[in-house]
């Protein structure tokens, strides 16, 4: 799924509800970040392919390491951020749960693309690509867009709660 919005389905449909055991940003970031290489393959028209080794669950696996670890270290200036859009939950997340959510997110995102497109190879230094199967394409568009809506209905209960929570608090305050 070159630069769609699918990815962010997952992102917003499993990184909300786990937004207390794992770094809802940094998963929500990672799922859609691997579509970068496609963008950069297409801008630049270079000869390589669409989904190159950003989509094996190798790098998938390091980048996510990586991914997961630069945003801890992000962590103190972004935390205002992140609070205000109601991103993390109100505990301290540690390093493991950062690294979890880039991880977690990237091979997601090679797991989800692995299905559709031919030019994957998710088990690389493997070239064959055994999950392919692009007679799944409408099932897994379908998982990411609900699992998009239901991660937005999420969202938005959150939003509703914490309304709910400051008008109580303010007419606690009288």
């Amino acid at each position: 799924m070159p630069f769609t919005p699918f990815h962010i389905g997952p992102g917003l449909g499993l990184g909300l509800p786990l937004r207390k055991h794992m770094h809802a940003p940094t998963f929500i970031l990672a799922n859609i970040i691997v579509d970068i290489e496609p963008l950069i393959v297409i801008i630049f028209n270079l000869r390589y392919p669409l989904h190159g080794y950003l989509h094996t669950l190798l790098s998938a696996f390091i980048a996510g390491l990586i991914l997961g670890y630069a945003i801890y270290l992000l962590e103190e200036p972004l935390k205002p951020l992140y609070k205000k859009l109601l991103l993390e939950g109100d505990g301290n997340l540690n390093l493991k749960s950062f690294i979890i959510a880039g991880i977690f997110g990237m091979e997601l995102h090679v797991l989800l693309d692995s299905p559709l497109y031919g030019d994957i190879k998710p088990l690389y230094p493997l070239t064959i690509n055994p999950l392919y199967n692009p007679k799944l394409t409408p099932e897994i568009y379908d998982i990411c867009v609900w699992m998009g809506i239901l991660g937005l209905a999420y969202y938005i209960w959150l939003i509703g709660l914490a309304m709910y929570k400051k008008i109580i608090f303010v007419s606690h305050d009288k």
